[in-house]
């Protein structure tokens, strides 16, 4: 692959949880791209995926692959400056290899003398104490950093992390707009995704979005299996939608199979673009996955949110709004009495919503201007 930087058109090198068949990072690559591009059109784009041809061929960026140590290093040594976000890659909590990973992606960008950018990013929790060291270590010496909320900069400050000054931004997928997803609803659809938003027009829908996480223990899951047969005995369709394939398949079925009613499944991958479309053709989601929640902000869709992880509140509390409950305490009664609220209120929850998003959307551009900025010395864009 030519890697040849073209005069003039700055070269970004963007790292991330990308390539993994998460529809929920997908979204946040997308979000990147298309803010980029949005600024500045001439921009050249490099991502480090798992799975380079298909996120090449996804979004018409060069994409390299992530595990290869020579790929990076050439691409990092030829760009104008390395991403790093966004989404939740400075924690341990789902294990110390992942951050050490994307630590160690920005400890080589820095000894290669490239600016480095923590694009958007959601902070923590970091508990070891190795990785922490490390936080502190190389998050000092990175050249800017956006966050996606408040707590996140407070992290930060509490590791330590004093330089350089961080803004407080928003989730990157903020910048994707409800007509986007509009436009792609249906006609570029697969044949088994349009058949699922096709079966029962004129019932209303909900979508259920929920993970594999140690706490959602089987109590939990009959409470979102009770949940569903309430909805569906009151007329609605039930739909599964896993964002990250094929673990969120397993935790899906399971809640299915507990389930005194039908419902359907979404059993193969999704991309973003498929993900916010089918969202965005739903009167109601309940989601534990957090991008799940963002991309139902951004289209209009009324949603109730369980939360598995700080998060998860982090964003609600962005919206004015609280969970419907918490894994391994789920109460039913709480959360149909969520789903009630939500349903016989849908304009002034809509409206709420969407004030909060019109706030975050520009905040979330800003994560690429600044990134823009840097990477051509910073000179301010016009």
């Amino acid at each position: 692959m030519n890697t040849a930087k073209t005069p003039g058109k700055p070269r970004l090198v963007i790292s991330g949880y990308y390539g993994f068949d998460n529809a929920g990072d997908e979204a946040i690559l997308l979000s990147l791209i298309t803010a980029f591009r949005a600024i500045c059109p001439e921009v050249q784009l490099t991502v480090l995926s798992n799975n380079p041809s298909n996120t090449a061929g996804l979004y018409n960026v060069q994409a390299l692959n992530r595990w290869q140590p020579g790929e990076v290093y050439r691409a990092l040594k030829e760009a104008d400056m390395l991403i790093s976000g966004g989404g939740s890659l400075l924690q341990d909590v789902t294990g110390l290899k992942s951050l050490v990973y994307y630590l160690g992606v920005v400890w080589l960008a820095l000894k290669l003398k490239k600016p480095v950018g923590f694009y958007g990013q959601g902070v923590g929790p970091v508990t070891s104490g190795i990785g922490r060291r490390l936080m502190k270590s190389i998050a000092d010496r990175v050249d800017l950093i956006t966050v996606r909320d408040e707590q996140s900069a407070s992290d930060l400050l509490e590791m330590g992390i004093t330089s350089p000054p961080v803004y407080v931004t928003a989730d990157p997928v903020f910048v994707l707009k409800k007509e986007y997803f509009r436009s792609e609803q249906e006609s570029k659809f697969p044949e088994n995704l349009r058949q699922i938003n096709q079966r029962g027009k004129g019932q209303p829908a909900v979508g259920i979005s929920i993970r594999e996480w140690p706490l959602f223990n089987e109590k939990d899951q009959l409470v979102v299996a009770k949940l569903a047969d309430k909805l569906s005995n009151s007329g609605w369709r039930v739909i599964f939608l896993p964002f990250h394939y094929p673990t969120d398949l397993a935790a899906c079925r399971r809640v299915e199979q507990l389930m005194k009613t039908s419902a359907q499944i979404i059993d193969k991958v999704v991309t973003a673009r498929e993900a916010g479309s089918i969202i965005c053709s739903l009167d109601l989601l309940i989601g534990m996955r957090l991008h799940s929640l963002i991309l139902a902000a951004v289209t209009g869709t009324p949603f109730i949110g369980i939360s598995y992880d700080p998060k998860i509140k982090r964003f609600l509390n962005q919206l004015g709004l609280h969970p419907a409950g918490e894994v391994s305490n789920l109460e039913y009664s709480h959360c149909l009495s969520a789903v009630n609220e939500v349903i016989n209120n849908q304009n002034d929850f809509k409206a709420k919503v969407q004030r909060a998003v019109e706030v975050l959307q520009p905040k979330a551009l800003l994560n690429a201007r600044l990134a823009l900025e840097l990477a051509a010395g910073n000179h301010r864009l016009s």
